[in-house]
């Protein structure tokens, strides 16, 4: 039995780690889960999997659970992430990390100094605290394992490799939902035209980050801190049937890649189980349905931000925290009709040059950015 601690339980990614989680209750127990502010959700996952500990983001939904579930423990806010991520000493444990955001951060810290293994869909994990992260994974002796599909597949692709034998990594993007449409085009698209992914089922924040390409220029950043390859060996190229997740070249000029039907349960199915590989009842790839795959260049200057995240990501330091909060602090504007499309990369620049980098980071330091980078942005454009 592995005992699982899942954050962001009533999101996209959290409500499908429950699909394999129910498809397998042999070998799963959900012991603490948390949610930002789906009470009713939080109510149909306590009365199905019983956690002991459960985290709501505002203290008011924790008083109405207590009401219901008296003999649950319960948490709220930034401590509740932290102690949902911590609770208990069982072993044979996994943080399934699927929130959303730089709240990601401190309790998959917490987490791994109290040696739990990670199972990450939190990619700001490591895109603002990448350095931080990989010094305790390697201090405390304890796993990341990626549930993004991109980094899934990287992971499966150089399993049992020689990394010096990497030549390159190249991660796939699905080109999202404007991939079609010209930069002159965008000036007037909509919430609701920009949610309409065309390939996958994500949440509303990713699905725009992978419109404006962010997305893409975060999994980059991540990449580099997951597999200790250079930026210079990194590169992403638009791909849009989504069947390709990732492919590795070695130096023989062998590329291995990772091939699958666009479904997250693929990956975190993967993660849940690792090292084994567990039966999975999804869709297999039908090649004679798909008769072909496509490829194409990704334009930095169709999507500035993939640009702007990779040279972030370079910069080290503060300037990933800068760009990440920008970007989320943006996004939300944008979802809220607050600001347009096009003013997401706009203020994501306005934000690298207003704030200065430094490149000695604490958690403290990180969050403190964070908090200032999006108080900015807010007061400024809201």
């Amino acid at each position: 039995m592995k005992y699982l601690y899942l954050l962001g339980a009533t999101g996209s990614i959290g409500v499908q780690t429950l699909d394999i989680v129910r498809s397998n209750p042999d070998k799963f127990m959900i012991i603490s889960v948390s949610a930002n502010r789906n009470l009713l959700k939080m109510i149909e996952i306590i009365e199905e999997f019983h956690p002991k500990f459960v985290s709501m983001g505002k203290e008011s939904d924790v008083i109405e659970l207590r009401k219901i579930y008296p003999n649950t423990e319960f948490g709220f806010g930034e401590q509740g992430l932290v102690d949902a991520a911590t609770y208990g000493d069982l072993e044979n444990d996994l943080v399934v990390n699927a929130i959303v955001g730089s709240a990601g951060l401190a309790p998959t810290i917490k987490a791994i100094e109290k040696g739990r293994n990670i199972a990450l869909a939190n990619k700001e994990t490591l895109v603002i605290g990448g350095e931080l992260i990989n010094k305790l994974l390697k201090k405390h002796k304890v796993s990341l394992i990626p549930i993004d599909s991109e980094h899934s597949a990287i992971m499966q692709c150089i399993n049992g490799e020689d990394k010096s034998a990497i030549k390159r990594i190249i991660i796939t993007a699905s080109g999202g939902s404007f991939r079609n449409l010209k930069r002159s085009e965008l000036e007037k698209v909509t919430v609701q035209d920009a949610l309409r992914h065309p390939n996958w089922s994500m949440g509303a924040k990713i699905t725009i980050d992978s419109a404006t390409m962010m997305n893409k220029g975060l999994e980059v950043i991540e990449a580099h801190y997951l597999f200790g390859v250079d930026y210079d060996k990194i590169e992403t190229v638009l791909h849009k049937e989504s069947v390709i997740h990732s492919l590795v070249e070695f130096h023989d000029t062998s590329i291995i890649a990772h091939l699958g039907n666009p479904d997250m349960r693929v990956p975190i199915n993967y993660a849940l189980n690792y090292p084994d590989r567990t039966r999975y009842s999804g869709n297999s790839l039908d090649l004679l349905q798909l008769g072909s795959l496509h490829f194409e260049a990704l334009s930095y200057e169709r999507f500035p931000l993939l640009k702007l995240a990779i040279e972030a990501g370079k910069s080290k330091g503060l300037n990933p925290t800068t760009l990440n909060a920008a970007n989320e602090a943006s996004v939300s504007l944008f979802l809220n009709g607050k600001i347009t499309f096009t003013q997401i990369e706009e203020i994501v620049q306005e934000c690298l040059d207003a704030f200065d980098n430094d490149l000695e980071i604490t958690l403290d330091k990180i969050m403190k950015r964070d908090t200032e980078v999006k108080d900015y942005v807010l007061s400024k454009h809201s």
